[in-house]
C-alpha cells in the first residue's frame, strides 16, 4: 500500500524497533512531534483496518477470479505488530505526555481523541485475535514481553477509556485532524457509537453488562446522521490513493469479483447499492462468483469490484450511522430499549435507507422498490435474521467488522465452506511470538484454545 505509508515516514511517526514500542532516535527526523501530529499519523493508518483482501474473504464479500489462495483459508497466522508500533505507540505517547500545546486545541480534547482512537484500534485487534497484550503493551524497553490480557478485561478497559473520553470533552476544536477536521461534537458521537457497537458484541457473553453499556452510550449521544460517519477519504494522488485503485487500476489486477452469496442477496430485490458494489459482466449482467471456486474462473463472466469502490480517492467506511441504527434495531428486539418490534422495524428501515444514502451519495432512488420486494418488509418472527442479513450487506468492504458480526449472530446463514473448510473464527497469533514472547504467548493459547493456535478457537464473546 504505497500511498499510505509515505506517512509513516514523515515527521509525524516515531520509529519503532521493538514490536511493542521500543523507539530509536532518527537524526533525520525532528526530535519532537506535537500531540495532534501524532494523532494524525495514527489516523493515516486507519485504511489498513478496512482495505484488506483477507478481510473480504472472511466475510465472503469477494471471490478470487484468477489465483485462489487466501480465500481458501490456508493462512493461519496474521501480524498485529504494525498496529502496536505504529498508531498505538503514537496514541499512547499522546496520552502519556506531560507537555501538550494548548495552541493545537484544548488539551482535554487532544487526549479524548487519542483515547477514542486507541480504543478503536484495540477493539479491532482483540476481535481478530482474542486475548492480546494490553496493560503491559507499549512500554518500550521497560517491558518487551508483555502479558496477554483476557479479552473480557480488555473490553472493560476500553469501555472505561471511552467513558473517560466522553466526559472530558470541552468546547473547542483541535488542529491536524484529517478525519473530522477537529470537530469535537463528531468525535464525541464517534466514541459513544463505538461503545454502543462494542456493547452489542457482548450480547451473548455478558448480556446484562452489554445492555448497561449500550444504554450508557445512547444516553451520552451517538451518531445522528451520515455526516457523523467515521470515514477515511483517500486523495486523488499517487501518494495517498486507495489500495484497490493501486491493485486494480495501477497494476491491472482483475482478481476480485463479487461473491455469489452477496449478489444473491442484492439482485433479487433490485438493491440500488449493487451497481456501486460491482460492475456488470461482459454480458451486461450482475453475476456473482461462487466463493472459493477453483474452476470456471474468469475476469469477464462475473461482476468485478465496482468503479466507485476502486476509485483513486475512494472512501473507507469504518463506523457508520447505519451500523448504529442496525444496532438499535437489534437492541429493540433484545428488549434493551423500549417499544420492541415497533422500534426494531423503524430502525431497520432507517438503517437500510441511510446505507443506501451512504453508498449512493444521498440518492435514495430505488429504495422504495427494494423495500417492497419479497423478504425485505420487516417481519417480527424473522427480525433477527433480517437485521443480520442487511447489516452484512451494508458493511460491504469492511470485512473484519462484518466477519465479527457473523461470528456473533450467525447471519448471513449458509456461508460457503471452500474446499470443505469452515469460515475461520479468529486469526492465529504472529508466528514471531513463539520466539519473542514465548511464555505469555503459550499461556494465552492454552487458556483460550484447547485445539491450539489456529483459525477455529472461539473468542470469549463468541458463544
Amino acid at each position: 500500500m504505497k500511498r499510505l505509508y509515505y506517512i509513516i515516514g514523515i515527521s509525524l511517526l516515531l520509529a519503532a524497533c521493538n514490536k511493542f514500542g521500543d523507539m530509536n532516535v532518527n537524526p533525520n527526523l525532528p526530535s519532537k512531534t506535537s500531540s495532534t501530529q501524532l494523532i494524525a499519523s495514527a489516523e493515516l493508518f486507519l485504511p489498513v483496518l478496512g482495505e484488506s483482501p483477507q478481510a473480504e474473504y472472511f466475510a465472503q464479500y469477494l471471490s478470487e477470479t484468477q489465483y485462489p489462495n487466501l480465500s481458501l483459508y490456508n493462512q493461519v497466522s496474521a501480524n498485529f505488530y504494525s498496529m502496536y508500533y505504529g498508531p498505538l505507540m503514537n496514541l499512547d505517547s499522546v496520552i502519556r505526555t506531560t507537555s501538550m500545546d494548548a495552541n493545537e486545541g484544548p488539551i482535554p480534547n487532544q487526549l479524548a481523541v487519542a483515547k477514542i482512537l486507541k480504543a478503536y484500534y484495540f477493539w479491532h485487534i482483540t476481535d481478530r485475535w482474542g486475548d492480546v497484550p494490553y496493560t503491559e503493551a507499549l512500554k518500550g524497553r521497560a517491558n518487551t514481553t508483555p502479558v496477554y490480557d483476557l479479552q473480557a478485561v480488555i473490553y472493560d478497559s476500553l469501555f472505561l477509556l471511552l467513558d473517560q473520553a466522553d466526559k472530558s470533552i470541552v468546547a473547542g476544536d483541535i488542529i491536524n485532524d484529517i478525519i473530522y477536521q477537529g470537530n469535537m461534537t463528531r468525535w464525541k458521537k464517534l466514541g459513544n457509537t463505538i461503545r454502543l457497537l462494542m456493547a452489542l458484541r457482548l450480547s451473548a457473553a455478558a448480556p446484562e453488562k452489554a445492555k448497561t453499556e449500550f444504554n450508557k452510550a445512547l444516553t451520552a449521544g451517538i451518531m445522528t446522521s451520515n455526516a457523523d460517519n467515521f470515514v477515511f477519504s483517500h486523495l486523488a494522488e499517487a501518494a495517498n490513493e486507495s489500495y484497490w485503485y493501486d491493485q486494480i487500476t495501477d497494476q491491472n489486477r482483475k482478481w476480485w469479483a463479487l461473491s455469489e452469496s452477496l449478489v444473491s442477496k442484492m439482485k433479487p430485490v433490485n438493491d440500488p447499492r449493487l451497481p456501486v458494489y460491482g460492475d456488470k459482466n461482459s454480458a451486461g449482467q450482475y453475476v456473482g462468483l461462487t466463493y472459493g471456486a477453483t474452476s470456471g474462473l474468469s475476469t469477464t463472466a462475473y461482476s468485478l469490484l465496482g468503479l466507485e469502490i476502486r476509485k483513486q480517492n475512494a472512501n473507507v467506511y469504518l463506523v457508520t450511522y447505519a451500523q448504529a441504527l442496525f444496532a438499535k434495531a437489534e437492541a429493540a428486539k433484545l428488549g434493551w430499549i423500549p417499544d420492541g418490534d415497533v422500534a426494531a422495524e423503524a430502525n431497520y428501515k432507517m438503517a437500510i435507507e441511510h446505507s443506501v444514502r451512504q453508498w449512493k451519495n444521498n440518492d435514495t432512488t430505488g429504495y422504495g422498490v427494494m423495500m417492497a420486494s419479497a423478504g425485505m418488509p420487516y417481519v417480527a418472527a424473522n427480525g433477527y435474521e433480517q437485521i443480520g442479513n442487511q447489516r452484512w450487506v451494508h458493511l460491504f468492504m469492511h470485512g473484519f467488522e462484518a466477519w465479527a458480526e457473523w461470528r456473533r449472530t450467525g447471519f448471513p446463514a449458509g456461508l460457503i465452506k471452500p474446499d470443505g473448510k469452515d469460515v475461520p473464527l479468529r486469526q492465529g497469533y504472529p508466528q514471531d511470538e513463539v520466539f519473542n514472547n514465548k511464555k505469555h504467548y503459550e499461556d494465552a493459547v492454552k487458556r483460550q484454545f484447547p485445539g491450539g493456535d489456529n483459525l477455529y478457537g472461539r473468542l470469549w464473546w463468541d458463544k
